[in-house]
């Protein structure tokens, strides 16, 4: 048990340095990973450097810590999977529910793919939806990403 709570720890402090080092916005917004249990990450982000002229989080920071969180859940089931590949987004759609004038708190859950990971892992390709969301300190959502992540095995 110890080992896999240790591994994870390793893969979201990898994924961490990924964000930083090769998407510098990840690391202008400062976001950071929370939490990942193996089925949910979750990701936070302050609100002063994504915040708009109403004083509220950012339209296009709110669409980036979503799309981020779920490649971060893609790339961390890949992982977990010890699978090589490359993932991009398909298709990604948002809908901005309420303001979020606090905290940006995502979560995105991985849900039920054991049937695609196995395509992918046969196939060498494969489309993952996953859905984001940002909850408020109340625990209601302000909002949600729907998303299908397209991956392809580097072979």
């Amino acid at each position: 048990m110890t080992d896999q709570i240790e591994e994870k720890k390793v893969l979201c402090d990898q994924l961490q340095s990924i964000w930083h080092e090769q998407i510098p916005l990840s690391k202008a917004m400062q976001m950071q990973i929370e939490t990942f249990d193996g089925e949910l990450l979750e990701t936070r982000a302050v609100l002063e450097p994504n915040v708009n002229v109403h004083g509220t989080a950012f339209a296009g920071s709110l669409y980036a810590i979503q799309a981020l969180t779920g490649w971060g859940m893609m790339h961390l089931q890949l992982k977990l999977n010890d699978l090589d590949a490359s993932i991009v987004i398909a298709n990604g759609q948002i809908n901005y529910a309420k303001p979020v004038a606090e905290k940006i708190v995502v979560q995105c859950s991985f849900g039920e793919h054991a049937a695609e990971m196995e395509k992918l892992k046969t196939s060498g390709k494969g489309r993952f939806p996953l859905t984001c969301q940002v909850l408020l300190a109340d625990g209601k959502a302000a909002g949600e990403f729907s998303s299908i992540y397209a991956v392809r095995l580097n072979r």
